[in-house]
């Protein structure tokens, strides 16, 4: 390749230092340039309380985000609220299994979460049913085979599934198994706080 015989050193160093202030500004202009943002994390607000705790504003003054219910939880249904800090449960990913001596309880040391005798006595939430979406007609009982109080009832005659008010401790375990085996979730847990909020 035939190189142009009036291209010099002088020429070739400022070519160099061109380039290299080009791409300086380049550079900068990249780093001052607009930002993409961050991708907003959805905060959940469907969450429940653990078994046994108190209402929700003396829950808020006790808890002291120790995290020893969440390590005493045995089936580590017990999660940690991104932004708060406080101990929560996810009905559709882990519901609680009320165990038998709640050891979630026994680990609370500032009674925001008290003891309660039986599994019967706690109150997370409660369970309400969507008959649109439910398919308990077309024969799904999975909910009502796993719900350990007995909460959940098929009403043959009119083919719904029905909520027991008075036995549904609100463990999520329906809303899980719903979703494991169904498209659509049919049957969901609204936490005890917001129950409170709408008497």
């Amino acid at each position: 390749m035939a190189t142009n015989p009036s291209y010099g050193r002088r020429d070739f160093l400022k070519d160099s230092v061109f380039s290299t202030v080009k791409a300086a500004q380049e550079f900068v202009k990249e780093a001052d340039g607009p930002r993409e943002k961050p991708v907003s994390v959805q905060v959940r607000l469907d969450w429940l309380r653990p078994p046994g705790a108190v209402e929700e504003a003396l829950f808020l003054e006790r808890c002291t985000k120790c995290s020893d219910c969440v390590t005493a939880c045995p089936p580590q249904a017990i999660a940690v609220h991104p932004t708060d800090g406080t101990p929560v449960l996810y009905a559709d990913q882990s519901p609680c299994l009320l165990c038998e001596d709640f050891p979630c309880v026994r680990a609370c040391g500032t009674e925001a979460l008290v003891p309660v005798e039986h599994g019967h006595q706690v109150r997370m939430g409660m369970a309400v049913i969507s008959q649109r979406l439910c398919t308990a007609g077309q024969g799904c009982h999975a909910c009502v085979s796993r719900c350990p109080t007995d909460a959940l009832a098929m009403d043959f005659e009119s083919l719904r599934l029905l909520v027991a008010t008075e036995a549904c401790v609100g463990c999520g375990m329906c809303e899980m198994v719903c979703k494991t085996v169904n498209d659509h979730v049919a049957i969901r847990v609204v936490p005890a706080r917001h129950l409170t909020e709408n008497d």
